[in-house]
């Protein structure tokens, strides 16, 4: 079998995409890509998305690719890179998307995205016009309550628009079985489950969740 490649990629800012990205990370034994990073954190505890998976799973170097981009403004890509140069009348350079291309490696990959698929990564390059170059599947995660509606099924029809594969919708936060019901029925794609809140994010506490969702048999099913 192909070793499974995919975009990891959410409905709006915050919904869990690094953790869930861990969690696949550490589920398929796959490296780990974000390729825009946007938002470094100075603190102690911070960095940028590929530090926090690398605190939770203490993975070799070779499982976690460097970011084709580190910026520090918490913005849309397109901002941010802007915002590099620290002179409002001299705005940094835009994205090169030949810099974007996805690294040549064997085995699974999982690539995290910087926001949502209509987040533009330069005034002329939105989020799901660079997946739809790279070619992989999509696992789009998904907040579990109150709005998660309308989000996941507009993320949803913007995918199928495009003919972007979608390999499933993995909800994260309370279980909400009434949300998951109706995006089960409504979607067209298949539900992965809910990632309840952990109590502590390490390697032990996601492979208990990859066991409990059963994510191996799921993913299989959906490629």
């Amino acid at each position: 079998m192909t070793p499974l490649q995919l975009v990891v990629c959410g409905t709006d800012t915050d919904v869990g995409k690094t953790v869930v990205s861990a969690l696949l990370v550490q589920g398929l034994e796959a490296r780990y890509w974000k390729p825009v990073q946007c938002g470094l954190d100075p603190g102690p505890e911070g960095g940028g998305d590929r530090d926090r998976v690398q605190r939770w799973l203490q993975l070799p170097p070779q499982r976690l690719l460097p970011e084709a981009y580190r910026l520090r403004a918490p913005v849309s890509p397109h901002w941010a890179s802007a915002l590099e140069s620290g002179d409002p009348e001299r705005p940094g350079p835009p994205l090169d998307p030949q810099r974007l291309e996805l690294p040549a490696v064997e085995g699974p990959l999982v690539v995290e995205t910087a926001g949502g698929l209509l987040v533009p990564l330069r005034p002329d390059l939105l989020q799901i016009e660079q997946i739809q170059r790279w070619g992989l599947p999509v696992l789009l995660v998904a907040r579990s309550g109150l709005g998660t509606l309308n989000h996941t099924l507009l993320s949803l029809e913007a995918l199928r628009h495009r003919d972007i594969p979608v390999l499933g919708v993995l909800l994260n936060g309370e279980p909400h079985a009434n949300n998951q019901a109706t995006l089960e029925q409504l979607g067209g794609v298949p539900m992965l489950g809910c990632l309840p809140p952990l109590p502590r994010l390490d390697g032990p506490a996601l492979a208990e969740q990859w066991q409990h969702l059963d994510l191996s048999h799921r993913l299989n099913a959906a490629i």
